[in-house]
């Protein structure tokens, strides 16, 4: 069973090789939707606690929460910021107790604008 969270986060960034205004400082209001997967548990009858799985989430997105994103990851582009996203956020997951484990990340830049990362 899948389960998912949404939540954002804001950063600026560059992207120096962007012909357009993007080479320029700028930020964004970044959405991230998560999806993990996991066994419906016995006792509690859910895959997870949402509030936990949310925890976890806000856990990684500290690390790039308004934070200039060129300081941590070497070219900040959607897809670069959501692999990034998806390394950390599976191996806090790998190392928790929840019972779940990543199955996607979709993260919108802005408004109509998303990558998504599959595990």
């Amino acid at each position: 069973m899948k389960l998912g969270v949404s939540t954002d986060f804001s950063a600026a960034h560059s992207l120096p090789r962007h012909p357009g205004k993007c080479k320029n400082l700028h930020g964004h209001t970044y959405k991230v939707e998560v999806v993990v997967e996991g066994e419906k548990k016995e006792d509690t009858e859910c895959v997870a606690d949402f509030s936990e799985v949310k925890a976890l989430i806000e856990e990684v997105l500290e690390l790039v929460d308004h934070k200039y994103l060129n300081e941590i990851i070497s070219y900040p582009t959607s897809e670069n910021i959501a692999l990034f996203l998806r390394e950390k956020l599976a191996k806090k997951l790998k190392d928790s107790n929840l019972g779940v484990a990543l199955r996607s990340i979709k993260l919108w830049e802005g408004e109509g604008k998303w990558v998504l990362v599959e595990s």
